[in-house]
């Protein structure tokens, strides 16, 4: 049984819980192929790091941040409010200095920063939980709050692109193997400035392309060029470092499987056996 609502919230239960983490582990599978160690990430960062990347300029409709509530003014406003509280008032919140993060990822490069890696680079996985304040949610499908892995490639440019390469093979792959009809289709969500040099590039060269079954993103992989590397100082060798990710939404992965087979128990089953 899963309890999803359309206000964002939902709940994984049993088979379904079992479920995201069986896919999970076949995702660990490929990053250890691919010799990206697993590192577990604070679920904040600081507002000041995701500014860095110009965060606020190219996804405002997603900000969300952690706001510590001043406690006098917290303790007037419960004597006189109606109980329970449904909204907190901004004059409660004291200025915060952290953010929600939207991906998984940034956290990774901003662990890297100032670093000089090997010249071949290096590779990293992480989970991480994510929160995107968008304008409707529906189940599993979009959720406020959902569990990302991410697979990333820090290094000189041909690595990193070579990187997308394979993570599409082997996406294209397991989907075949579990019967799922999935296309690949570039996202229409902008990163970088639209009047941007970056943008004008993303335009021939996609940087995000999404794997999409029955008209959802279940994924997707993600070319940044040096844009990371630039901003926190990361060197492959003695160049600026490239950056590409391959992305998984655990929990829409767990409604598409669920779809295909029937039931969480059927899918589970079913990604259980894959060899």
């Amino acid at each position: 049984m899963t309890t999803a609502t359309d206000n964002g919230l939902g709940v994984l239960q049993g088979s379904q819980l079992k479920l995201l983490r069986a896919a999970d582990a076949v995702f660990l599978r490929l990053a250890e192929r691919w010799d990206a160690p697993e590192f577990r990430y604070p679920f904040l960062m600081r507002c000041k790091d995701l500014d860095t990347f110009d965060y606020y300029d190219n996804f405002p409709h997603l900000g969300l941040t952690a706001t510590r509530l001043d406690p006098e003014r917290l303790g007037g406003l419960l004597g006189e409010a109606p109980r329970p509280v449904d909204r907190m008032p901004t004059e409660v919140m004291e200025p915060t200095s952290f953010a929600l993060p939207s991906a998984a990822c940034y956290s990774i490069y901003v662990d890297l920063a100032g670093r000089t890696l090997p010249a071949e680079g290096t590779m990293v996985t992480t989970v991480g939980t994510c929160f995107r304040n968008e304008d409707h949610y529906r189940g599993l499908q979009r959720l406020l709050g959902f569990s990302m892995r991410e697979i990333v490639c820090i290094g000189p440019e041909d690595r990193a692109k070579d990187h997308l390469l394979r993570a599409k093979d082997a996406v294209t792959a397991l989907c075949d193997e579990l019967g799922l009809d999935m296309k690949i289709e570039p996202a229409t969500d902008p990163f970088f400035d639209k009047n941007s040099g970056k943008a004008k590039m993303q335009r021939l060269f996609p940087v995000k392309e999404e794997f999409i079954v029955n008209g959802l993103s279940i994924g997707s992989v993600n070319y940044h060029r040096n844009f990371f590397g630039e901003r926190c100082s990361i060197e492959a060798g003695d160049s600026t470092a490239h950056t590409s990710c391959l992305a998984f939404g655990l929990e829409r992965w767990v409604h598409t499987l669920t779809e295909r087979f029937g039931s969480a128990e059927a899918a589970l089953a079913a990604v259980e056996s894959l060899s």
